[in-house]
């Protein structure tokens, strides 16, 4: 099991993409600053805003990989909103 997650700064109105297969303390360790030169080592706040659970490491990258290229914050409320744009993401990239 897998995750693309976003996440979201709210003291910053900042989105960030990423995968992961343990999703808690992955927001952990961002929120800890344990990637120290990571594009979310400037706020503490990061808040789980979506996820979408996959069967695999490679399919996650996929979707990570699409979901940064629109860097869009429509297109992530997006995503949150309807299912049908995940399920068709996951048929993709499967």
């Amino acid at each position: 099991m897998h995750w693309v997650y976003i996440i979201h700064s709210p003291s910053k109105d900042k989105y960030y993409i990423g995968e992961a297969s343990d999703l808690k303390r992955r927001i952990e360790w961002h929120n800890n600053h344990q990637f120290k030169n990571a594009p979310t080592a400037f706020a503490s706040d990061w808040e789980l805003f979506f996820s979408i659970t996959v069967e695999n490491i490679s399919i996650a990258r996929k979707i990570e990989a699409h979901v940064k290229r629109m860097k869009s914050k429509k297109y992530y409320h997006n995503l949150k909103t309807n299912p049908d744009i995940v399920k068709r993401l996951i048929e993709k990239y499967s």
